[in-house]
Parts: structure tokens; sequence; C-alpha cells
């Protein structure tokens, strides 16, 4: 049964307010008519199936993320052959903006083998072509999580080589400048190193249009200096590009109190940060939903994969996950950065450089600016220096020993990620790659 306000988004009527792109300038985000753009967003994965072609759930949801001050969703897994007209119309008419992920279960750069070949490159494309198009697309990731470990960060090369042939993918088919970046996990050796990696070398074309961080450092009560943020700050100051958390929210003890959105939109963050993406919408059993669709069904309920999944509904009325999803509103509600005018703001001044990281014993394995891996390219053990525009500045905060910072001990070690998350990729670097595609909801 549609609902009643559901005939007028599948007729194609466009909201007079409908969106317009985001572009993504020095390190800020604006809009068209030159407001920065600030990120107050929602993780948005019902099953690990592309929850963008069901306009009926998408438009029950967009109108209670609407409400709850919702202007992004992440997307982590699409599927480019499907049409998606109707739901990014829904967003778009709720005011809602996307970030979609565009490597998949089995198209992700493996950390223990790092290649970059033709059908990774394919697949990326096929997924950004089939959404370029739509205004209301934020930006694109290549890659989550992938690097959790020093062993690992002989990938690093590899993502920058997606980064560097999406964005030339991007910019043969005459595609608008849609930012390409990249998610990474919030492990403090590593941290530093990678980010200023994945910007430095003077090339803008290898680059990340932004960096972002999945963070649970966070965990209510706490306060800016006892969190770890202040050694995220510290990392992020006058960063090249935008940088934002692409997922936060720690639910540990309990209730979510979301008071870090206060220092992220408030006078300590945010004239580096652009907001953050809160884990998640849908409650799971790892207990972080800010909806669920109904009671837990019985443990005879057949589970079909689209309705019920892993014990959960997975679709219908979404209803509110008290106290979280209005702790969180009222915060969102409190917060309301005005940023700077884009005709008031130099790209270049005011923004770091930062120097390509030399390897260390036993750490990060990448030693300065390297080529690039070609497609069809494995890693073969090592890599061949190039040349760099970028040298270490004094004021960058991660130059030198910026992975000790605050005593070298990651918050997100003593508070990690939701270890059942769908998106897994980089957690699950331990495993066989292939297992991922096997990963079990909970």
């Amino acid at each position: 049964m549609k609902l009643p306000w559901l005939s007028a988004v599948l007729l194609g009527v466009k909201s007079v307010t409908a969106l317009a792109p985001i572009t993504a300038i020095g390190n800020k985000f604006f809009t068209p008519d030159g407001k920065q753009f600030f990120i107050k967003g929602i993780a948005y994965q019902l099953t690990e199936d592309d929850p963008l072609i069901d306009t009926e759930q998408c438009t029950r949801d967009a109108e209670l993320m609407k409400t709850l001050g919702t202007n992004t969703i992440r997307v982590y897994h699409v599927d480019p052959k499907s049409d998606h007209t109707e739901c990014m119309k829904v967003l778009d008419n709720a005011g809602i903006y996307a970030l979609i992920d565009l490597d998949t279960f089995d198209t992700y750069i493996n950390p223990n083998n790092p290649s970059w070949d033709q059908r990774q490159h394919d697949r990326y494309a096929e997924v950004m072509d089939a959404f370029i198009t739509y205004d209301n697309v934020l930006g694109f990731f290549v890659g989550n999580e992938i690097i959790t470990q020093h062993s690992q960060s002989a990938a690093a090369p590899f993502i920058k080589a997606a980064t560097r042939d999406m964005k030339a993918h991007r910019d043969r088919k005459g595609h608008r400048q849609v930012p390409i970046g990249y998610s990474a996990a919030d492990i403090a050796e590593l941290r530093p190193m990678l980010q200023d990696y994945l910007t430095c070398g003077g090339n803008s074309s290898e680059g990340v249009d932004f960096f972002a961080l999945n963070s649970y450092e966070w965990c209510d009560p706490s306060t800016y200096s006892t969190s770890g943020y202040a050694n995220l700050q510290a990392e992020a100051k006058n960063f090249p590009v935008p940088i934002f958390f692409s997922e936060t929210g720690c639910n540990v003890p309990g209730p979510r109190l979301f008071e870090d959105q206060a220092a992220i939109f408030g006078p300590e963050m945010v004239n580096d940060w652009s907001g953050a993406i809160i884990y998640e919408w849908i409650q799971e059993a790892n207990n972080y939903g800010l909806i669920s669709y109904g009671p837990v069904p019985p443990a005879t309920a057949a589970e079909d994969g689209t309705n019920v999944k892993g014990g959960f509904s997975r679709r219908g009325t979404p209803t509110p996950v008290l106290p979280d999803f209005e702790n969180l509103k009222t915060q969102w509600a409190n917060v309301k950065p005005t940023g700077i005018e884009k005709k008031d703001y130099e790209a270049g001044k005011g923004v770091s450089t930062r120097a390509c990281p030399t390897s260390t014993q036993g750490g990060w394995l990448i030693n300065g600016n390297v080529k690039l891996p070609a497609v069809g390219e494995t890693f073969k053990g090592e890599f061949t220096t190039a040349p760099s525009v970028t040298v270490a500045p004094t004021a960058s905060p991660s130059a030198g020993s910026g992975g000790q910072q605050g005593g070298g001990e990651g918050a997100s070690k003593k508070n990690p990620a939701p270890a059942n998350r769908v998106v897994l990729k980089g957690m699950v670097a331990g495993l066989v790659g292939v297992m991922v595609i096997f990963l079990v909801w909970l």
C-alpha cells in the first residue's frame, strides 16, 4: 500500500528547494550561493544490499531524517545497474545529500595483498557513473578502513592510485567535479601518516579531495580534552582538504548523548572540520541504531534477507530509538555553524601543505612520495621514489612524531568501532579477503 504522500514523488514532482551541487575548495565545502556546508549525516545501510532502490522505504526514512536535522547520508554498498532516480529525488526533496562508497565486498583494495586491477577500476567507475549525474551526490569514497595496522600501509599508494584513476575517469567523461576521498579507521599510530600521505606530493590529480575518519573516541560522558578530540584537532589544524567524521557515535555506556557534536560544530573544531556522520540509522544487535522498524521478530520468523535479517526488521515504518534519537535531534538543533563565506575565503591561505611521511622501523612503510601503481599492478615489495613538491613544514602537526601525540595510544583502541558492521573491509584485514563476502549480520 502506497503512502498518501508518495504519489507526488513517483510522478516525478521536483521540489522547489532542489539541492544544488556542493564543491570542495581548499579545506571547506561550499554551496553554489557561497555558504560553507557542514555535514550532519547518518550512515544508511539497511542490509548489505542497495538501500536506494526501494522508493517507498526511502520516502519513509527521508521524512524522519528530515525531522532529525539530517542533511547527508552515507551509503556503503549500491548496485550500479539499478535505477536510483526516485530515491535520489526523495532525498533531494528532503534536503539530503548522499556520500557513496565506490568499492564493494569483492572489489575493495586488499590490504594484505594490495593491487589495483582493471576489474576494480571498471566497477568503481560503474558506480560513479550511476550516481554522478545527481546534483545531491556530495562525494565518493574510494575505500573504507582499508589500512588498520602498520604492515598494511603498503596499500596506501593503491588507495591513491584508485583516487587518481577515478578523478581521471570523472574528468574524461566531462562529469562535474564531485569530490573523491577516503574513509579511514581511527588508529593513532597510522592516522597522521595516512592523512598526510593521501594529500602530499603536490599533484592534485592524485590526492584525495577530502579525508574522513571513522572515530569512536568520544564516549559520553566525556569532554573535548579527555575524549581524544583535542589530539584529532591538532592533527587536522589547517588540513589541506575538507576533513570530517565519516562515522562517529560511541554507544558505551549508553544512552548516547552525542555531546561531541557541540565540539565538532563549536569553536574548538569548526574552523577545520566539516561535520560528522552518525553511525547508524537502523537498530541491530550492535545497538547503534537511531530507529527501528518495529519489535524484534520472533525467532521463528522467516529471514528473507530483505524484510527480516539477523533477527531485525529491515523495512517498514521507522520508529525513533529513544532517547538517542531525541538526544541527537537536540544536539543538531543547538549547533548552527555559519563558517566562512566563499567570497571571503582564500583557498591557499592558512592551509598547510603536508609532507609525505617517511618510513619508520616497524611502523609506516612508505618512505616519502612514491610512484603510484598503474592499473593492473600488484605490490612487488617496494616502490619507486617520486619527486614531491611538498616538504616538511614546521607548521605541520603530524610531521615527525605526529603518530605519538596523545601518548601514542589511540582512543579507538579503547572504544572500537562496531564489530559487526556490514561495511567492514579493513577491519577484517587479518582474514582472507574473500571472507568479507560471508560476514554474518548479527
